[in-house]
């Protein structure tokens, strides 16, 4: 049981025995707590279980926490290599009672654990209890049959948890091991406390008062119990050493330096390959929990995590990146406690290559110019503040890598002028956006930008957190509140709504606080990465400073995720069904259905259509992973990854990659900074609703997948078999029938024109008034009909019929139709086109009934007019025209 994944399932199991839940470790990044940069102790997940804003299913709960102490007030980072036992990322065992056991269960579990499940001798082991606590001192008596003097009171606040200045507190216990008098270093509360002899194992907090801001400290109703134990320290213990980076965890994983710098582990440069080991592990949990290296807040620690380590690797010798290699070992390592590890490798292996190949460039670079610069400092000097921003700015140096690297020549750097370059640049920003020709109403927002920051976005890995509001807009203004009823905009230090951008919608979802309610209806991007929370307070009042619990509608964000994930495989599909010229050139993700627009000369047929549709649904039935890495945008294109169009990428960007494909990152390979499935089963269906053309050379699919594409299906499927009750046919036969039933129509409808032709050239049909038909005008027989009921375009036909009916003459025919208009036709026979232009008589003709020209051929011309109850008169006007030639 002396492997540190024995040991930590030594643990979960004794308390799973003992009533416990065992509960997963929450995420590096606290999702409860806005305050915290990151998790950095066993209770952080269950602090609004301690304070009763949250309700849990159990009441005693164990767990192995991962923790990270790299940033603000919780920062380990600079002693990490250098000491025994500082890490950056570090495992906190832990047992929890909610309101059920308190001191003397929790004395008996933990003693029983260290002396019988670990095996420690009770002889090595000291307790520890606050000055007045003196029920756990009589416990540990009791329980442990320990003497007086291995019972130590301490009165210091080392010995009182506090969870702020107000709030649940109580006195701590803590187990001490001695390593041995081989070890300089005295008992807890003596002069010589500071050694490496006796060494705290185990932290036992008696949540019992409530401070409250009076300063008065009164019993909680439900005390309860919060303990850590840092699971390095134990298994130091358990293996026979001191040195937390002795265990076979950390052996590991410095072998495996070892064998790629080829550098003894225990010689000069023993401190580097603690760094790297220590690091490595930081920075692949914090990136598997969602969290990439970039310039501000949780992105810019881990940058320094990976970059300390990096530079140790340089210092080794290694001549290529080196972290990246490492990720396999500690996967095999932890992959087995810790899942995400394993999911997320790819993304971490990727990232740490990409951040280390960048860095070696940087690092050649900003020491080399920080060597000119630095040449002739001595002693006391300070290099120019000017110089270290441009190693920030420009080579992505951290200040404290330069201080770093000039503190073995006693040099330090001018932070004054670091910080005057810093601000002559933010001014620089801020007249380049006035004038860029944004709206005045935009302007706001850089300003929030400039003096708040970037939102930190969590969404990638959460639909809930925890946020502190920043600033609250009204009316395009910064404002100081926003009451009940009021509609604005609320800035989060961080936030899991997802913010407009490449074509995907912003979410929604409830802010909820103490006493107040915000209903978002829309996240916006504004200023590049402030991101902008825009909907109603419906109770109470909303202020800066506010820690609000954050929610993203499940459900529609949900379905935005299948739809952007459809987005990719249709993108893939319609390249292999039409071919690699097609791009996409716009797209548009929303809950209840997804609109997607490529390059294509054509419309796309119905089998082209229901290709690329079947094509989707083999890969969303394969079911593989959805893989997300952080690469250059150089790689990620030469891997071939597709940019798409509209986006701005920065020179890292996240590619996500899609199905199986033996020589590639995956079938479907995309840059795309958007929320996606986890895997492409997650879509359920994809479903091609219309295809259209929107732009010469651009065409568009509407589609729909999961629950929206089933309905739409479902529909479908109504509706055929409601016609085929209406059409008296199988599904099967129904389009056999429709036809047949169209045919029909298409005969009956000649047959009728058929008829009513030959009614009308009867004499039968005509308007109230009509001429009786054939006459002779001038020696020329005229044939002159107005009809009603005819077609315009049968008038020609009819026309021809005269033609032969009368042999030799002009025949007219003025069809009225329903709403009133008139059409008219003049032919002329072959023999009198030399004395009469059916063009000439059609003008006079359409002159009577309103209208103005008409045309055709000297034997036959065409005109309308707008007043059909002219009919006769324009008749007469064709009878005149031929009586005066």
């Amino acid at each position: 049981m002396s492997g540190v994944n024995d040991i930590r399932s030594a643990f979960l199991n004794f308390f799973a025995k003992n009533g416990h839940a065992v509960v997963p470790s929450s995420p590096l990044v606290p999702r409860n707590d806005p305050t915290l940069m990151f998790t950095n102790a066993g209770m952080v997940q269950f602090k609004n279980v301690f304070t009763g804003l949250e309700k849990r299913p159990y009441t005693q709960a164990a767990t192995s926490q991962k923790c990270v102490r790299a940033g603000g007030k919780h920062n380990d980072l600079d002693n990490v290599g250098y000491t025994a036992r500082h890490h950056t990322f570090f495992e906190m065992l832990g047992n929890f009672s909610f309101g059920d056991y308190f001191k003397e269960r929790a004395i008996d579990l933990a003693w029983r654990l260290v002396t019988k499940e670990y095996g420690l001798p009770a002889d090595r082991l000291t307790i520890t209890v606050y000055a007045d606590d003196d029920d756990a001192f009589n416990l540990w008596k009791k329980i442990a049959g320990l003497p007086d003097s291995r019972i130590i009171r301490i009165g210091t606040s080392d010995n009182f948890w506090q969870m702020g200045d107000t709030g649940p507190c109580g006195p701590c216990s803590e187990i001490f091991y001695d390593h041995g008098d081989h070890i300089p270093g005295g008992p807890p509360g003596s002069a010589e406390a500071d050694g490496d002899r006796f060494i705290e194992i185990w932290n036992l907090v008696f949540m019992q008062y409530e401070q409250l801001p009076s300063g008065e400290r009164i019993a909680l109703p439900r005390p309860s119990i919060d303990t850590g134990m840092g699971l390095e320290r134990i298994a130091a213990v358990l293996q026979g050493t001191h040195d937390n980076y002795s265990i076979d965890l950390f052996g590991a994983l410095i072998q495996a330096v070892v064998d790629r710098t080829g550098v003894d582990a225990d010689g000069p440069m023993k401190a580097s390959h603690r760094v790297i080991a220590d690091h490595l592990r930081a920075s692949a949990f914090l990136i598997a929990d969602g969290v990439l290296p970039s310039n501000e807040g949780r992105g810019y620690v881990l940058r320094r995590i990976m970059r300390r380590a990096m530079r140790h690797a340089e210092l080794l010798g290694a001549r290529e990146p080196l972290m990246w290699k490492l990720v396999p070992t500690l996967v095999r390592e932890m992959g087995q406690a810790y899942p995400e590890l394993t999911r997320a490798e790819p993304l971490i292996t990727e990232t740490l290559r990409l951040e280390e190949t960048r860095f070696r460039k940087t690092l050649e670079r900003g020491l080399a110019i920080l060597e000119d610069e630095a040449r002739d400092l001595g002693r006391g000097d300070k290099l120019k503040g000017e110089v270290a921003f441009t190693l920030y700015d420009t080579y992505g140096f951290p200040l404290d890598l330069t201080q770093d690297a000039l503190k073995s020549r006693g040099v330090e750097v001018d932070t004054a002028g670091f910080a005057a370059a810093m601000e002559q640049q933010r001014a620089k920003a801020r007249a380049s956006w006035a004038g860029s020709g944004e709206a005045a109403t935009e302007t706001v927002w850089f300003s929030l930008r400039e003096n708040l920051g970037a939102t930190e976005f969590l969404g990638y890995e959460t639909e809930t957190a925890e946020g502190e509001v920043l600033a609250v807009v009204k009316d395009g203004v910064q404002a100081t509140a926003l009451n009940a009823g009021e509609t604005g905009a609320v800035i989060l230090n961080q936030t899991p709504f997802y913010g407009e951008s490449g074509g995907q919608v912003g979410d929604t979802g409830v802010m909820t606080g103490d006493g107040v309610r915000f209903r978002v209806t829309g996240t916006n991007k504004k200023a590049g990465d402030l991101f902008v929370h825009t909907g109603t307070v419906e109770e109470g009042t909303l202020k800066p400073g506010q820690a609000l619990a954050l929610e993203v509608d499940h459900a529609r964000r949900s379905d935005i995720r299948r739809n952007h994930s459809a987005t990719h495989l249709l993108h893939e599909a319609l390249r292999l069904v039409l071919g690699d010229h097609v791009a996409q050139k716009g797209s548009m993700v929303a809950p209840d259905r997804l609109r997607f627009d490529f390059s294509h000369p054509k419309k796309m047929t119905d089998a082209e259509i229901a290709k690329v549709e079947e094509i989707a649904n083999t890969q969303v039935l394969e079911n593989t992973p959805v893989v997300t890495r952080l690469m250059a945008v150089d790689d990620a294109i030469a891997s071939g990854a597709r940019a798409l169009f509209g986006e701005k990428y920065g020179d890292e960007v996240r590619v996500v990659a899609m199905g199986e494909a033996s020589n590639a990152l995956g079938w479907s390979v995309e840059l795309c900074g958007g929320t996606h499935v986890k895997r492409t089963g997650d879509i359920g269906l994809v479903y091609i609703d219309q295809e259209a053309g929107v732009a010469a050379g651009v065409r568009r699919i509407e589609a729909m997948t999961g629950a929206a594409a089933r309905r739409r299906l479902t529909e479908a499927d109504r509706r055929v078999a409601a016609l085929g009750q209406l059409v008296r046919a199988q599904p099967a036969q129904i389009e056999e029938q429709v036809q047949k039933l169209l045919d029909d129509k298409k005969q009956l409808e000649r047959d009728l024109a058929d008829a009513r032709r030959k009614l009308a050239m009867g004499g039968g049909g005509g308007a109230a008034g009509a001429s009786d038909g054939l006459r002779e005008v001038g020696g020329v027989k005229l044939l002159a009909r107005a009809v009603s009921g005819i077609e315009i375009k049968d008038l020609k036909s009819l026309a021809d019929d005269g033609k032969k009916q009368v042999g030799s003459g002009v025949v007219a025919i003025v069809g009225v139709t329903a709403d009133g208009k008139a059409g008219l036709v003049v032919g002329v026979t072959a023999d009198l086109t030399g004395r009469f232009s059916a063009v000439d008589l059609v003008k006079k003709g359409a002159e009577a009934l309103g209208g103005k020209g008409g045309g055709g051929r000297p034997d036959m011309a065409q005109a309308g007019g707008p007043d059909g109850g002219k009919a006769d008169a324009a008749l007469d006007a064709i009878a005149a025209a031929i009586g005066q030639a």
